[in-house]
């Protein structure tokens, strides 16, 4: 049992199930290895972080994560519509995700969500925006992390 518990400047392995709504599991550490993150790494949004604070070695928790304090809400303002021409060769089909440059350069993922004769509607959300999240934990270990 270690003697520290889950909070800033801690390094934390465990074992995670995340689920929607209806149970369905979206990711898990079950079937693989743990997890290991720094306490306010950018790792974790901060609502996974803050319900885990205090715990220690051992712990476990079942956590309800708001859309808030995971992915955030669906945000309509990042749905865009663009002209088919512009996928060339690339057939778009609806649920796909595919990489666009933003403005800077940087790769960013969108969703296929809808297409029409010339347009293709592209959904930039994070595909887990505007859901409420069950989190759940089994702590294996905590211990100060070391700065390199």
């Amino acid at each position: 049992m270690s003697e520290y518990r889950i909070d800033e400047g801690m390094e934390v392995t465990l074992h995670f199930t995340l689920k929607l709504e209806d149970g369905t599991v979206v990711d898990s550490t079950l079937d693989k290895a743990p997890a290991t993150f720094q306490v306010g790494d950018g790792n974790l949004p901060p609502g996974f972080e803050h319900p885990l604070k205090g715990l220690t070695d051992g712990d476990s928790g079942v956590f309800e994560v708001t859309p808030e304090h995971a992915f955030g809400q669906h945000n309509p303002q990042n749905v865009q519509r663009m002209k088919r021409d512009v996928f060339k060769d690339e057939a778009p089909e609806i649920g796909t995700v595919m990489s666009f440059a933003d403005a800077n350069g940087d790769e960013l993922p969108g969703v296929i969500s809808e297409i029409d004769d010339d347009m293709v509607e592209v959904d930039f959300n994070h595909p887990l925006a505007g859901r409420t999240l069950t989190f759940e934990v089994e702590v294996l270990d905590v211990k100060p992390a070391t700065t390199h």
